[in-house]
């Protein structure tokens, strides 16, 4: 593969990108340990201790080959605007702060956003109108998120994934989902004792959550608490503490460009959080 430059840094990588070139953000290494199957996810999840090691993992994993194939096919094909950028190609890992009061449970990277930049929602016309919204409300350090290394950093606040692969045509297969699933599970359990609340972009991210908690042996209400937008379900966690689950359209540019999700709507709902 031949090396190109970063579109911020300007330093030279391969695309994909092995962990250990100097990416911006990228935490592993060639002694990270990579994933590949469902029981090896497993294992690596429940057994990162921290937020750094658990992103690094992530970000290196090959459990499902589907996605692997199709992650690293758009890295190498391009999409001819970014013909000249290298592509991250690999995991998305979560974004933001270590110890969030807000988890956002999004559904997969897009792929010509993260899985080209490296970071969640960045690069891509969702990514637009979420990062605007979280600096207008007070999370994100910068109304755009371009690139990895761009200097967007969030406070109060991590982005995370049901599927840390772009998928194609993204969606993911139910497999996949399941393979997935302890990543989740895991950002979960690491968030929890600042957590406030979490908040689900889309219908999927809302189910995987329920169910990610409910592995967990959280409390929640029964029947299964219905997705919509601005809606809004009370979780106890295992240590008995209040969280609150809450709904958003996803910033998708079906639901943007409709005129389904609006500005107001997706700020309401981010200030209700």
């Amino acid at each position: 593969m031949t090396d190109l430059p970063h579109p911020v840094t300007g330093e030279l990588f391969a695309s994909p990108v092995p962990p250990g070139t100097g990416w911006p953000g990228d935490l592993a290494d060639r002694h990270t340990p990579v994933a590949s199957s469902g029981e090896e996810v497993v294992a690596l999840a429940d057994s990162a201790a921290t937020v750094e090691e658990l992103d690094a993992r992530i970000s290196v994993c090959r459990a499902c080959p589907r996605l692997v194939a199709w992650r690293e096919e758009c890295a190498v094909g391009k999409r001819a605007s970014f013909a000249t950028q290298p592509y991250w190609g690999r995991p998305g890992p979560g974004f933001g702060d270590p110890a969030p009061a807000v988890l956002v449970v999004g559904l997969a990277p897009a792929a010509h956003g993260a899985n080209r930049t490296g970071r969640m929602f960045t690069g891509d016309r969702s990514g637009d109108w979420l990062y605007a919204a979280l600096h207008r409300a007070g999370y994100a350090a910068l109304p755009t998120s371009v690139a990895a290394g761009d200097g967007q950093a969030l406070t109060g606040m991590r982005i995370v994934a049901t599927v840390r692969c772009a998928p194609p045509g993204n969606q993911p297969l139910t497999q996949e989902k399941a393979t997935c699933a302890p990543w989740l599970d895991r950002d979960l359990t690491l968030a929890e004792p600042s957590l406030r609340s979490i908040l689900a972009l889309g219908g999927i991210g809302w189910d995987a959550t329920l169910s990610a908690v409910r592995r967990l042996g959280w409390q929640v209400p029964t029947p299964k608490p219905r997705f919509g937008h601005g809606a809004v379900c009370r979780l106890v966690t295992s240590a008995g503490r209040e969280l609150r689950l809450v709904g958003s359209y996803h910033v998708s540019q079906q639901n943007t460009f409709t005129g389904r999700l609006t500005e107001p709507m997706l700020d309401a709902v981010i200030a209700s959080l």
